[in-house]
């Protein structure tokens, strides 16, 4: 798992977010962010409706979108492009055994950010990877010529795309994690998304998490969750028998 704890991303402060949208002097796309990929978005960050007023360095004020900074992270060794179109992605593609494990229904809201906020950004393509309720990715290792919990959908016209998946495993070393990739013209960005502990202890309690146990890596022990991981946190919630969450990203391109 070594391959998967290598970061390489940044946070950017509220001030260096206002140069990245040109409201703080010179725009600037701070290409440190991610010196190990040739062709990335520059950093991200989450936008919410509501404005907010910032004085820049030549003393004047600025409207800045409320926006968080999300850092680039690290693909991991278990990225593997399938190309596999699809909304739900429980299935094996080539059996159609469903993974098992508790319902997950994740949407993505992609923006494009701007020197006047963040519209919405469609025809990006949303691709996510994550291990199944026992620790295992598909088409890797013991598993390799299987798909399962593999796919891509393309953001609609509101910028969004949606997945049907379970509420992934843990193995060891790494805290629970769901990798996500967004190619937009040529570019890339890829990061992971991470769950609350407690929260996750109360979906392990379940089956069939149960047979593999609590998890044996916190956030609090993750080597990558620590750089930044907790603006890459999913708000979690109960839904129908299983469980929703959305994640709103904005891409500087």
């Amino acid at each position: 798992m070594d391959n998967d704890d290598k970061l390489i991303g940044q946070i950017l402060s509220r001030r260096e977010a206002l140069r990245i949208l040109g409201l703080g002097g010179a725009a600037t796309l701070l290409a440190s962010c991610a010196p190990n990929i040739t062709e990335t978005f520059a950093p991200t960050i989450s936008s919410t409706t509501a404005p907010i007023t910032e004085a820049v360095a030549n003393g004047t004020s600025a409207v800045l979108p409320m926006c968080i900074v999300r850092p680039e992270m690290t693909e991991g060794p278990y990225f593997v492009d399938e190309m596999l179109q699809r909304s739900d992605i429980r299935a094996d593609a080539s059996t159609g055994i469903v993974s098992e494990g508790a319902p997950l229904e994740l949407t993505f809201n992609v923006t494009q950010v701007g020197a006047n906020g963040c519209t919405v950004l469609p025809n990006a393509q949303v691709d996510i990877w994550h291990c199944d309720a026992y620790g295992v990715y598909s088409d890797v290792e013991n598993a390799v010529g299987k798909t399962f919990l593999r796919g891509y959908q393309v953001t609609d016209a509101n910028g969004m795309a949606k997945f049907t998946s379970i509420y992934p495993g843990w193995y060891s070393g790494r805290a629970v994690h769901i990798h996500f990739k967004i190619r937009y013209d040529h570019q890339e960005f890829i990061s992971q998304l991470f769950f609350d502990d407690a929260f996750t202890d109360k979906v392990y309690a379940q089956e069939p998490y149960v047979q593999k146990g609590i998890q044996d890596t916190l956030n609090s022990q993750d080597a990558i969750y620590s750089h930044g991981g907790q603006s890459l946190l999913l708000n979690v919630a109960p839904s129908g028998g299983g469980y929703s969450a959305s994640f709103n990203i904005g891409m500087q391109i």
